[in-house]
């Protein structure tokens, strides 16, 4: 079995939106550079570097942090060293779980460099305290964030971090169609339009090479997003797409707190209902025009699909019954297509 001094010294760095306000001080390059100073002046040898730009310190679901366990679990790390406490982990109940549970149980010796704590020196009794306030700090950051949010929402201004599809961000933070993908957005539009399928248009556009919204933004912006499939860049879902034909950013429109959360520990995302939303309406140019937005509405109301062509009601949603009023389908006869016809579901 290797000793401590044998196994990776594992130097976490982490920073957050939030730490980026503190300054430099809470760099990447900062930390980095003070955890190679500590571990050579101390004799730490064998150092690997853990790092995770851009995560919260209130959720330890962080693609290196995991890393970092899943290296310490397989009896590979001997030590790990942070900044401060804070880099662990702002959520004091599990940072302090870590610290005087997990790491003990694996052999693992913990320092924080800042806050003088280094577990094989003892449990410094203040350590329960500096974790109450990380989380605190952490709790009052998100309140003020959340009010500032807020209160640009009630401005109209556009609050989500993520771009759609479709636009990108001019030099005064407005949001401008782009030339690249404003293009695909019409033509997805246009093609349910004709009766073409979100199967069919998925297909189409794979067919075409034409990157999904998810690799595009990787390779453009350099932006990890859900569902993105590097083996296959031009691989589109209906789900996306079918988001993509109901988004009312494509004309014009911001629509905020359309989600929230109920705490800053909590990311799960709680969908609103359409009432307590905030809608301004030409708040950015637009890339699809009302009537064709409106049309594809009254479609998805009549639940259009596709037929074993992958091709759909030109008509679903807009022929109704004259004497009853309800909603008509087509019957498809695919013997003799010249006799389909359209049926009250009352019939």
């Amino acid at each position: 079995m290797k000793s401590n001094q044998q196994k990776i010294t594992a130097l976490y760095c982490r920073l957050s939106q939030e730490d980026e306000l503190e300054g430099e001080s809470n760099s990447i390059k900062n930390q980095k550079s003070m955890l190679e100073k500590y571990a050579a002046d101390n004799g730490f040898g064998n150092c690997r570097f853990y790092i995770d730009d851009g995560y919260s310190g209130v959720s330890f679901e962080r693609p290196d942090f995991k890393r970092m366990i899943a290296d310490m679990e397989k009896g590979e790390i001997g030590t790990v060293i942070t900044k401060d406490l804070s880099r662990l982990g702002r959520d004091y109940l599990k940072t302090g779980t870590y610290i005087e549970i997990i790491f003990p149980q694996n052999d693992v010796r913990y320092i924080a460099v800042n806050d003088g704590v280094d577990s094989e020196k003892g449990c410094n009794e203040f350590i329960g305290i500096r974790n109450y306030f990380n989380d605190f700090f952490a709790a009052d950051t998100s309140k003020k964030i959340r009010a500032v949010q807020r209160a640009k929402a009630e401005r109209g201004e556009r609050i989500g971090s993520k771009l759609p599809y479709g636009y990108m961000k001019s030099e005064d933070n407005r949001l401008v169609p782009d030339p690249d993908t404003a293009p695909v957005v019409k033509r997805i539009f246009d093609m349910y339009v004709n009766g073409v399928g979100t199967r069919t248009i998925a297909m189409t556009l794979e067919r075409d090479k034409i990157m999904s919204p998810s690799a595009y933004a990787y390779y453009k912006y350099g932006r990890k997003e859900n569902g993105l499939k590097l083996n296959n860049p031009y691989l589109w879902s209906d789900v996306t797409l079918r988001g993509m034909l109901v988004n009312e950013v494509y004309i014009g429109t911001t629509a905020n707190y359309k989600t929230t959360t109920k705490s800053n520990k909590l990311k799960k995302q709680i969908h609103n209902d359409r009432k307590d939303w905030l809608i301004f309406e030409n708040t950015h140019e637009a890339i699809i025009d009302k009537s064709t937005f409106e049309m594809v509405q009254k479609w998805f109301a009549g639940r259009r699909k596709p037929n074993k062509s992958g091709k759909t009601d030109v008509f679903a949603g807009l022929v109704y019954c004259a004497d009853c009023k309800s909603r008509m389908y087509l019957r498809r006869v695919l013997k003799y297509p010249k006799e389909n016809n359209y049926l009250c579901k009352t019939y």
